[in-house]
């Protein structure tokens, strides 16, 4: 149950947009509140939104077909895959924490100088100008780096070890999915996170 109630929910504002992602346990309560509403993922109702009572009706009328419901003292829920906010009308501006991580996410997990794509194991960060050279540990320095491509470099520039880099190093925008491992994702949220611009219309 508490593995269930910590999975990732999208989050939009009420202009449907993506702004964060949050708890399946933050869900329920933003709903119990009212804050929130949940946007359907399935069936021919897709993308009607519940409150809390119609929301417990749509759990019930799935019956069995519900594999993932949180059980309350009164109600059964079924775990929610995005919520709608029903005031917040913003995106958030917000920067992308410096992390060993978060680095491994911007490269895609991709050693910058060979182009292999690791796992986190395998991978190491480099600074393109060594810090005995005065590099700083900032984001325009730091690529993600394979642990023989590292070495290989050791304390030289790029051109002194005869390596490109694959791509400039940059600070990353950040994005409701920063931090969020692909599969953690649902594919529910891909129409939000990345919609089809040619099916995209704008009102006049």
């Amino acid at each position: 149950m508490d593995v269930l109630l910590e999975k990732p929910v999208l989050v939009l504002n009420r202009l449907w947009q993506p702004v964060h992602t949050c708890s399946v346990k933050r869900a329920l309560r933003l709903l119990c509140l009212g804050h929130a509403q949940v946007v359907q993922t399935e069936g021919e109702a897709r993308y009607q939104t519940h409150d809390m009572s119609s929301w417990a009706q749509y759990t019930q009328s799935k019956g069995s077909l519900a594999s993932e419901v949180v059980h309350s003292v009164k109600l059964a829920l079924h775990v929610p895959k995005i919520i709608v906010l029903a005031i917040y009308d913003r995106i958030p501006r917000k920067e992308v924490k410096f992390t060993r991580q978060n680095v491994f996410l911007r490269d895609k997990h991709t050693c910058q100088y060979c182009a292999q794509k690791l796992p986190e194991s395998k991978l190491n960060l480099d600074h393109v100008v060594p810090r005995g050279k005065g590099g700083k540990t900032t984001w325009e320095n730091i690529v993600t780096s394979c642990i023989p491509c590292n070495t290989r470099k050791a304390d030289r520039l790029p051109a002194q070890a005869k390596m490109n880099l694959l791509s400039e190093p940059k600070i990353p925008r950040w994005r409701p999915l920063f931090g969020i491992h692909q599969q953690a994702s649902d594919l529910s949220w891909e129409e939000f996170v990345s919609p089809d611009r040619q099916k995209v219309s704008v009102g006049a």
